[in-house]
């Protein structure tokens, strides 16, 4: 296990009615005026949005919108909340959605702070210093972007999807009510669950030994969403697998699982580049490429942490030879996905391998020239999964 220091300052107000704490929480650290972020209009359909307003409202603090966040968020909407902030003052940033919402916000909290375009964060140009406070009303597990520093958008125009980290935009609070999740549909669920899953394997499969705690903790998460996953995408008001759903994607992705470790983020890499062109769902596009991953790395060199995520996630007794057993292992992942009911190949989406070439130089050069630590990808290597996963 590697040093590290460990940091979350999120406060978590988890289960049913929690919202009412966002009064509480304003009124405390002063708030004068805050921007709400929200989604396509979910939230005011299903009465969340009511519920939140109510609670500015009671705390006397003003509050302005930016609606209309879509998945694989926008730059441009980014540039329009930043522009709204300062023409009307605002000091918080409360987002009321999924991922998308949520870091579209944290792009705006650290842009309004920064004299210089927004843009050179992801981009890797500047690193953010200070931002506006923000909290998180949560309507959709999946991301882990209520618990952590991480902001993805697309740059629309040129077709990049990219990210930065800061713990400055770590939301100060975060809502998490599961029965605001009930009327996320049964794809976007699924999807959802991928994403959790994914996020976990991005820090599970490392060459760093000896992390038995995270990894533990990892193969824990992994089961949880193996065992309410199909659950909640055919009983979406099941409280008990909502709510378990709802605290693994926290978990997965707020760096407690990742600390100590040396991280992969391969099949984010590739991933980014598919949804940046074809703007498909994350998860989905990640339920496709992971299997596909799994396979590219598989060695006899990386096949023993294969054989414990076999035994200690699937139950897979091992046999004499570790590839076959790393194999079973992968074979049932696929098969759980496929089971979620989501597309499992890229060419059911549309998708060819015109732009796979592009796609790859792209994954290479927006994380630094180097994609993998479990196993370093090559350009080569990374054409090979798309055209696997076609």
């Amino acid at each position: 296990m590697l040093n590290f220091k460990h940091y979350i300052p999120t406060i978590v107000y988890f289960g049913k009615g929690q919202a009412r704490f966002i009064k509480k929480e304003l009124k405390e650290r002063g708030s004068k005026k805050a921007l709400i972020v929200t989604g396509s209009g979910s939230v005011k359909k299903n009465g969340i949005f009511d519920a939140v307003t109510r609670e500015l409202k009671e705390a006397r603090v003003p509050f302005v919108e930016l609606d209309g966040i879509v998945p694989n968020p926008r730059l441009s909407r980014v540039y329009d909340g930043i522009a709204l902030c300062r023409k009307e003052n605002v000091d918080f940033i409360l987002a009321v959605g999924g991922g998308s919402v949520i870091d579209t916000a944290k792009g705006i909290a650290a842009g309004v702070c920064y004299d210089g375009d927004v843009w050179d964060f992801y981009t890797h140009k500047a690193q953010p210093v200070q931002a506006l406070p923000l909290g998180t009303v949560l309507t959709l597990a999946a991301t882990g972007s209520e618990m952590n520093g991480n902001s993805v958008v697309t740059d629309e125009k040129n077709e990049r999807k990219l990210a930065f980290g800061s713990y400055v935009v770590r939301p100060v609070f975060s809502i998490l009510d599961p029965e605001y999740t009930y009327t996320v549909d049964a794809y976007n669920t699924a999807a959802g669950v991928v994403d959790i899953m994914v996020h976990v394997f991005e820090q599970y499969f490392s060459q760093t030994p000896a992390a038995e705690v995270q990894d533990r903790l990892a193969e824990g998460l992994l089961k949880v969403c193996i065992q309410y996953g199909k659950t909640i995408v055919t009983k979406p008001d099941d409280y008990d697998g909502r709510a378990n759903i709802l605290w693994a994607g926290s978990l997965a992705l707020n760096s407690l699982i990742g600390e100590g470790k040396v991280q992969d983020w391969s099949t984010h890499a590739i991933e980014h580049e598919v949804s940046a062109l074809y703007d498909i769902s994350h998860g989905v596009g990640l339920a496709i490429l992971s299997p596909q991953w799994m396979r590219q790395v598989l060695s006899k060199e990386t096949a023993h942490k294969f054989v414990t995520y076999a035994e200690n996630v699937w139950g897979i007794q091992a046999g004499n030879d570790p590839l076959i057993t790393a194999q079973a292992a992968i074979e049932k992942t696929e098969l759980f996905f496929k089971s979620l009911g989501i597309p499992m190949r890229l060419g059911e989406l549309g998708i060819t391998d015109e732009h796979f070439d592009r796609m790859a130089d792209g994954a290479i050069e927006a994380w630094g020239g180097s994609v993998g630590s479990f196993k370093t990808l090559t350009k080569k290597d990374i054409i090979e999964i798309y055209q696997a996963a076609l």
